[in-house]
Protein backbone atom coordinates (compact mmCIF):
# COMPACT_ATOMS: atom_id res chain seq x y z
CA UNK A 1 0.00 0.00 0.00
CA UNK A 2 2.68 2.35 0.88
CA UNK A 3 4.76 1.44 -2.22
CA UNK A 4 1.84 2.35 -4.03
CA UNK A 5 1.11 6.03 -2.99
CA UNK A 6 4.91 6.44 -3.05
CA UNK A 7 4.63 6.25 -6.92
CA UNK A 8 3.74 8.08 -9.62
CA UNK A 9 0.15 5.95 -9.92
CA UNK A 10 -0.39 6.86 -6.45
CA UNK A 11 0.61 10.50 -6.33
CA UNK A 12 -2.21 10.94 -9.53
CA UNK A 13 -4.57 8.54 -7.44
CA UNK A 14 -4.63 10.55 -4.53
CA UNK A 15 -4.82 13.96 -7.36
CA UNK A 16 -7.74 12.56 -8.16
CA UNK A 17 -9.40 11.60 -5.06
CA UNK A 18 -8.68 15.01 -3.66
CA UNK A 19 -9.75 17.17 -6.90
CA UNK A 20 -13.07 14.98 -6.48
CA UNK A 21 -13.82 16.17 -2.93
CA UNK A 22 -13.04 19.98 -3.73
CA UNK A 23 -14.96 19.43 -6.55
CA UNK A 24 -17.98 18.00 -4.46
CA UNK A 25 -16.80 21.20 -1.24
CA UNK A 26 -17.40 23.65 -4.14
CA UNK A 27 -21.06 22.64 -4.70
CA UNK A 28 -21.40 22.85 -1.43
CA UNK A 29 -20.09 26.13 -1.05
CA UNK A 30 -22.04 27.66 -3.90
CA UNK A 31 -25.14 26.68 -2.40
CA UNK A 32 -24.31 28.51 1.10
CA UNK A 33 -23.57 31.33 -0.63
CA UNK A 34 -26.38 32.06 -3.52
CA UNK A 35 -28.43 32.06 -0.20
CA UNK A 36 -27.09 35.65 0.42
CA UNK A 37 -29.09 37.09 -3.37
CA UNK A 38 -32.01 34.70 -2.92
CA UNK A 39 -32.92 35.58 0.36
CA UNK A 40 -33.71 39.08 1.54
CA UNK A 41 -32.25 38.38 4.58
CA UNK A 42 -28.83 37.29 5.49
CA UNK A 43 -29.64 35.02 8.26
CA UNK A 44 -29.89 31.79 6.18
CA UNK A 45 -26.37 32.39 5.07
CA UNK A 46 -25.21 33.09 8.60
CA UNK A 47 -26.38 29.99 10.02
CA UNK A 48 -25.42 28.21 7.32
CA UNK A 49 -21.89 29.07 7.95
CA UNK A 50 -22.16 28.47 11.93
CA UNK A 51 -23.70 25.09 10.85
CA UNK A 52 -20.26 24.29 8.95
CA UNK A 53 -17.95 25.96 11.55
CA UNK A 54 -19.99 24.49 14.69
CA UNK A 55 -20.97 20.79 13.97
CA UNK A 56 -18.48 18.37 14.41
CA UNK A 57 -18.84 16.07 11.15
CA UNK A 58 -18.38 19.43 9.24
CA UNK A 59 -15.06 19.82 11.57
CA UNK A 60 -13.74 16.57 10.80
CA UNK A 61 -14.66 17.35 7.31
CA UNK A 62 -13.02 20.40 7.51
CA UNK A 63 -9.83 18.77 8.15
CA UNK A 64 -10.43 16.54 5.33
CA UNK A 65 -10.66 19.11 3.43
CA UNK A 66 -7.74 21.18 3.97
CA UNK A 67 -5.78 18.24 4.31
CA UNK A 68 -6.84 17.49 1.16
CA UNK A 69 -6.65 20.61 -0.65
CA UNK A 70 -2.66 20.39 0.56
CA UNK A 71 -1.81 17.14 -0.46
CA UNK A 72 -3.80 17.79 -4.14
CA UNK A 73 -1.71 21.13 -4.25
CA UNK A 74 1.79 19.40 -3.13
CA UNK A 75 1.46 16.52 -5.37
CA UNK A 76 0.30 18.57 -8.26
CA UNK A 77 3.19 20.81 -7.78
CA UNK A 78 5.30 17.35 -7.37
CA UNK A 79 4.19 15.83 -10.56
CA UNK A 80 5.26 19.33 -12.78
CA UNK A 81 8.42 19.58 -11.49
CA UNK A 82 8.94 16.00 -12.01
CA UNK A 83 7.46 16.60 -15.67
CA UNK A 84 9.79 19.43 -16.31
CA UNK A 85 12.71 17.95 -14.60
CA UNK A 86 12.22 14.76 -17.38
CA UNK A 87 11.86 16.67 -20.27
CA UNK A 88 15.35 19.09 -19.35
CA UNK A 89 15.70 22.36 -21.13
CA UNK A 90 12.68 21.09 -23.80
CA UNK A 91 12.36 19.31 -26.93
CA UNK A 92 13.55 21.11 -29.91
CA UNK A 93 9.81 20.94 -31.01
CA UNK A 94 7.25 21.10 -28.66
CA UNK A 95 4.68 17.99 -29.08
CA UNK A 96 1.60 20.36 -28.57
CA UNK A 97 -0.62 16.98 -30.09
CA UNK A 98 0.53 15.04 -26.48
CA UNK A 99 -0.59 18.05 -24.24
CA UNK A 100 -3.87 19.61 -23.93
CA UNK A 101 -3.77 23.66 -24.01
CA UNK A 102 -5.41 23.19 -20.29
CA UNK A 103 -2.64 20.68 -18.93
CA UNK A 104 -0.13 23.06 -19.67
CA UNK A 105 -0.74 25.90 -17.89
CA UNK A 106 -2.70 24.38 -15.16
CA UNK A 107 0.43 24.87 -12.63
CA UNK A 108 0.52 28.37 -13.37
CA UNK A 109 -3.61 29.13 -12.50
CA UNK A 110 -2.84 26.63 -9.30
CA UNK A 111 -0.81 29.03 -8.31
CA UNK A 112 -2.90 32.36 -8.55
CA UNK A 113 -5.77 29.97 -7.28
CA UNK A 114 -3.57 29.48 -4.51
CA UNK A 115 -2.85 32.85 -3.61
CA UNK A 116 -6.67 33.79 -3.72
CA UNK A 117 -7.93 31.16 -1.63
CA UNK A 118 -4.90 32.50 0.76
CA UNK A 119 -7.00 35.80 1.04
CA UNK A 120 -10.13 34.38 0.89
CA UNK A 121 -9.19 32.42 4.05
CA UNK A 122 -7.53 35.69 5.81
CA UNK A 123 -10.79 37.38 4.81
CA UNK A 124 -13.18 35.31 6.65
CA UNK A 125 -12.17 31.93 8.05
CA UNK A 126 -9.55 33.53 10.12
CA UNK A 127 -11.36 35.93 10.82
CA UNK A 128 -14.09 34.37 12.31
CA UNK A 129 -12.32 31.12 13.72
CA UNK A 130 -8.90 33.06 15.37
CA UNK A 131 -9.30 36.80 15.41
CA UNK A 132 -12.90 37.41 16.74
CA UNK A 133 -12.85 40.46 14.32
CA UNK A 134 -16.46 39.32 13.26
CA UNK A 135 -19.27 41.44 13.90
CA UNK A 136 -21.88 39.59 15.59
CA UNK A 137 -25.70 39.15 15.27
CA UNK A 138 -28.93 37.43 16.67
CA UNK A 139 -31.46 35.79 16.14
CA UNK A 140 -33.77 33.73 18.40
CA UNK A 141 -31.44 35.30 21.23
CA UNK A 142 -28.59 33.14 19.62
CA UNK A 143 -25.74 35.35 18.96
CA UNK A 144 -23.90 34.00 15.11
CA UNK A 145 -21.61 35.68 13.45
CA UNK A 146 -22.52 37.77 10.74
CA UNK A 147 -19.97 36.69 7.89
CA UNK A 148 -22.77 38.06 5.48
CA UNK A 149 -22.01 41.53 5.73
CA UNK A 150 -18.71 41.02 5.71
CA UNK A 151 -19.20 39.11 2.18
CA UNK A 152 -21.07 42.08 1.41
CA UNK A 153 -18.64 44.77 2.10
CA UNK A 154 -16.10 43.25 -0.03
CA UNK A 155 -18.30 43.16 -2.82
CA UNK A 156 -19.05 46.16 -2.61
CA UNK A 157 -15.23 47.07 -3.75
CA UNK A 158 -14.48 47.18 -6.98
CA UNK A 159 -11.17 45.95 -7.10
CA UNK A 160 -11.92 42.90 -5.25
CA UNK A 161 -15.02 42.12 -7.40
CA UNK A 162 -13.04 42.16 -10.80
CA UNK A 163 -10.23 40.12 -8.73
CA UNK A 164 -13.00 37.65 -7.35
CA UNK A 165 -14.47 37.13 -10.50
CA UNK A 166 -10.51 36.64 -12.22
CA UNK A 167 -9.84 33.71 -10.26
CA UNK A 168 -12.59 31.81 -10.46
CA UNK A 169 -12.16 31.89 -14.57
CA UNK A 170 -8.72 30.58 -13.82
CA UNK A 171 -10.17 27.83 -11.62
CA UNK A 172 -12.56 27.06 -14.44
CA UNK A 173 -9.78 26.50 -16.35
CA UNK A 174 -8.29 23.68 -14.03
CA UNK A 175 -12.04 22.37 -13.56
CA UNK A 176 -12.29 22.12 -17.37
CA UNK A 177 -9.21 19.46 -17.53
CA UNK A 178 -9.25 18.40 -13.93
CA UNK A 179 -12.72 16.80 -13.93
CA UNK A 180 -12.23 14.34 -16.47
CA UNK A 181 -8.62 13.91 -15.81
CA UNK A 182 -9.60 12.85 -12.36
CA UNK A 183 -12.22 10.06 -13.56
CA UNK A 184 -9.70 8.99 -16.40
CA UNK A 185 -7.08 8.60 -13.67
CA UNK A 186 -9.79 6.52 -11.87
CA UNK A 187 -9.78 4.01 -14.70
CA UNK A 188 -12.95 5.46 -16.39
CA UNK A 189 -10.91 6.00 -19.38
CA UNK A 190 -13.32 4.74 -22.15
CA UNK A 191 -14.56 5.46 -25.85
CA UNK A 192 -18.34 5.91 -24.21
CA UNK A 193 -17.71 6.85 -20.63
CA UNK A 194 -15.03 9.54 -21.43
CA UNK A 195 -16.92 11.89 -23.87
CA UNK A 196 -20.03 11.83 -21.13
CA UNK A 197 -17.38 12.52 -18.51
CA UNK A 198 -16.28 15.74 -19.94
CA UNK A 199 -19.53 17.23 -20.94
CA UNK A 200 -20.58 16.95 -17.27
CA UNK A 201 -17.19 18.19 -16.62
CA UNK A 202 -18.53 21.42 -18.94
CA UNK A 203 -21.64 21.59 -17.58
CA UNK A 204 -20.46 21.87 -13.85
CA UNK A 205 -17.78 23.70 -14.55
CA UNK A 206 -20.82 26.17 -16.38
CA UNK A 207 -22.51 26.28 -13.23
CA UNK A 208 -19.90 26.92 -11.03
CA UNK A 209 -18.10 29.73 -12.55
CA UNK A 210 -21.57 31.41 -13.45
CA UNK A 211 -22.86 30.84 -9.56
CA UNK A 212 -19.47 32.30 -8.14
CA UNK A 213 -19.12 35.07 -10.49
CA UNK A 214 -23.08 36.02 -10.53
CA UNK A 215 -22.68 36.57 -6.18
CA UNK A 216 -20.21 39.60 -6.53
CA UNK A 217 -21.76 41.09 -9.59
CA UNK A 218 -25.33 41.24 -7.48
CA UNK A 219 -24.30 42.53 -4.14
CA UNK A 220 -22.43 45.09 -6.04
CA UNK A 221 -24.85 46.57 -8.07
CA UNK A 222 -28.13 45.61 -6.53
CA UNK A 223 -27.79 45.18 -3.08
Amino acid sequence: MNSLFASSIGKKLIMSLTGLFLIVFLMVHLGINLSLIFYDSREPFNKAAHFMSSNVLIKILEIILFGGFFLHMFYGLYLQIKNWIARGRGYYKANYSQTSFFSKYMIHTAIIITVFLIIHLTDFYFKAKFFGEVPEVYYDGKPYHDLGILVIEKFKIPGFVIFYIACFLFLAFQLLHGFWSAFQTLGLDHQVYTPVIKILGIIYTALITIGFTAIPLYVYYFM
